[in-house]
């Protein structure tokens, strides 16, 4: 019995001296972190492109149930696009930048989805102030980023709206 302990006590020594000796994986540079997140980007806009296509008209022509359904899926897939740039490990050096990034990039998501309901509930006026937040939102998550390097993951939802 006293042999199994001490087998048990050396397996547990040899497994937390491996664990402690794997060496760390380094945090990627901006360069890697820009390299992995702005396919994610450019993904999404060109969906939100597509998902968004004719919205004005829609909206033009009292077409508001239609018009409410985009803008739910488009705050869906911006919402699953955040989750997947969440996912990505930061540059240590930008993490606080990235962290209000994204919390105005989930702020944006949220508008989306207002505008939305908003439009479906033929709240026009409504809708356009979340149109309005929208657009001061995506400043403020651009002027955040200016100097990480982006170039698809800057927001312009007038392109959309």
């Amino acid at each position: 019995m006293s042999v199994f302990k001490g087998t048990k006590a050396g397996l547990l020594v040899l497994a937390v001296s491996l664990v402690l000796a794997a060496p760390a994986q380094a945090a990627p540079t901006r360069a890697e972190y820009i390299a992995q997140v702005e396919p994610i980007c450019k993904s999404n806009t060109d969906a939100n492109t597509k998902i968004l296509k004719g919205v004005r008209a829609r909206i033009k022509n009292e077409k508001y149930a239609a018009a409410a359904k985009q803008f739910a899926r488009a705050a869906q897939a911006f919402t699953a696009t955040i989750g997947q740039i969440a996912a990505i490990e930061q540059p240590t050096a930008d993490v606080a930048t990235l962290t209000r990034w994204l919390g105005y990039l989930r702020l944006e998501a949220g508008y989306l989805g207002k505008a939305g309901k908003a439009i479906k509930a033929e709240k026009l006026g409504k809708a356009q102030g979340f149109v309005v937040r929208l657009q001061r939102n995506a400043n403020l998550a651009n002027d955040t980023v200016a100097g990480i390097g982006f170039t698809h993951c800057l927001i312009n939802p007038a392109k959309f709206t």
